[in-house]
């Protein structure tokens, strides 16, 4: 079952459109996490869906270690409470205790799926805030991410979680990145593929809504997470924003009425820039005719006047940077590129 389904079958989606839009005060100053060097400890955490069998545990823990960390697992990482890794409270709790232990440089989420919008109430910021350091995941994990520097100002990470792609070209953004303390450029792999009908690229092309450059303060995540806590506490202000997201097995209706509810919420008329990245398994839905993506996102972003592209190396099931979550950049919407002002960690 994908989130998608998680998220219909408990209503949460329509009961976060129903909620007036409340956005946290934007933190007073960014706090950047100390880099990360071979022979860290590293927390591995299941904030989500619950991990079922112990086989993806040894493979997350091996893939961490094959890095030069160490790892250490949350207390509550193979429990499970349904289709959840345990209680809410436990799972916060996991969490909690890795940020509070100094001995732990960093924590990854284990995987996605639903539940992380579920610990948000039970999260210790002002710990985690006196704790400062390097928490990444993706999809689900989104909502952790946006919320912890919403009201931390910390530094997050939307990038590989322990059961996620470790191929060599997401692994050299993630060392830049969370490792060397560069400030990189990102921009889409290149190169032909070994097809013999390929005479150009055909994968991870980008596609330009809007030419132009912009500055702001990256935010984000999976577009189904952000708009599934709209309306609360636990999203940064928008103003100035560079927005980036992505989605996997959504119907292009369902995506349509996402965009829509940022655009009523006020969140699109305060960015600065926006980038999409994939929507895989993203069909038409049943019906007789659908926007494609590409229309549905002229149709609320063009509008705006801001530079925007799409096909940006962000979401499921293919290669993937490594993005800070609050830092500033520079966008180029027509080189398709991101480029950080500074390293995002210390």
């Amino acid at each position: 079952m994908n989130r998608r389904h998680f998220v219909q079958s408990l209503g949460v989606a329509a009961a976060a459109s129903q909620l007036p839009f409340r956005s946290a005060a934007a933190a007073a100053s960014v706090v950047k996490p100390k880099r990360l060097t071979a022979g860290d400890t590293i927390a591995l955490v299941s904030p989500a869906s619950a991990t079922f069998n112990s086989l993806d545990l040894q493979i997350a823990r091996e893939s961490l270690e094959a890095l030069g960390f160490k790892v250490r697992q949350g207390e509550h990482m193979m429990e499970r409470h349904g289709y959840l890794a345990g209680a809410d409270k436990d799972r916060a709790e996991d969490i909690n205790k890795a940020f509070a232990d100094r001995s732990v440089a960093g924590i990854h989420a284990i995987r996605g799926g639903w539940g992380s919008a579920r610990l948000l109430p039970y999260l210790d910021f002002d710990a985690i805030k006196r704790n400062p350091k390097v928490l990444i995941g993706y999809s689900d994990i989104t909502a952790l991410l946006m919320a912890i520097h919403a009201k931390t100002g910390l530094i997050t990470f939307h990038g590989p979680i322990g059961l996620g792609r470790w191929d060599a070209w997401s692994l050299d953004y993630y060392r830049r990145v969370l490792m060397a303390g560069e400030a990189v450029t990102y921009a889409n792999k290149q190169g032909v593929s070994g097809d013999r009908n390929s005479l150009v690229q055909v994968e991870f092309r980008t596609l330009t809504h809007s030419p132009g450059r912009a500055r702001g303060r990256l935010l984000g995540g999976n577009l189904s997470v952000l708009t599934g806590i709209l309306g609360s506490p636990y999203l940064p202000d928008w103003d100035d924003a560079i927005l980036f997201c992505e989605d996997v097995g959504e119907d292009l209706y369902r995506v349509d009425r996402m965009f829509t509810q940022l655009k009523l919420a006020g969140v699109l008329s305060k960015i600065k820039g926006f980038i999409f990245g994939s929507c895989s398994e993203c069909g038409p839905g049943e019906g007789y005719a659908s926007l494609t993506l590409e229309e549905i996102i002229r149709d609320h972003i063009k509008p705006l006047g801001v530079p925007a592209w799409q096909g940006a190396m962000i979401g499921h099931a293919q290669p993937q940077w490594t993005l800070p979550v609050g830092a500033q950049v520079d966008v180029d919407a027509s080189a398709g590129t991101i480029k950080l002002i500074e390293p995002a960690v210390s």
